[in-house]
């Protein structure tokens, strides 16, 4: 018997395989693997190709549920993810250090409703992704309502 190289535990000197980690044992294992792997990449390409895009940031091939590839996305649409994301995330840590004050809950709220991921997964019970301009709606309510609540109680 005969061990695997990358786990180092005894497998059958006709595997192909490793039953332990999976990890092949022959050339031809590892090329069959490749391919496959190969074919998966290029099977998940073509299924998200169809999906749609987000509505007129990026034409038909956008993919799951109103996922841009960052590189097709315009410097203006880089920009605003990346403030969604620093705001979202920011409003949540400050929230997170008053959590036993009343306006922390809706400021996490509000910082959750911004991140541009909770967008795309609006997308698939709504039919599509929500509005820019709603999320930040969203975002400004939660947050002033929160804001109030922290300072009045």
């Amino acid at each position: 018997m005969k061990t695997c190289p990358r786990c180092e535990s005894s497998i059958d000197d006709e595997a192909r395989y490793c039953v332990d980690c999976g990890a092949p044992q022959t050339e031809a294992a590892a090329e069959e693997l490749d391919e496959y792997v190969q074919r998966q990449a290029q099977q998940v390409a073509a299924d998200s190709g169809a999906a749609g895009g987000d509505g007129g940031s990026g034409g038909g091939n956008g993919g799951v549920a109103g996922f841009v590839p960052t590189e097709e996305l315009t410097d203006r649409e880089q920009l605003w993810r990346r403030g969604c994301y620093v705001a979202g995330y920011g409003t949540i840590v400050v929230a997170l250090t008053l959590v036993p004050q009343a306006g922390a809950f809706l400021l996490i709220l509000g910082g959750i409703a911004i991140l541009p991921p909770v967008r795309r997964l609006t997308a698939e019970p709504l039919g599509s992704p929500l509005k820019r301009e709603v999320m930040a709606g969203l975002y400004a309510i939660f947050a002033v309502i929160g804001a109030a609540l922290l300072v009045l109680l």
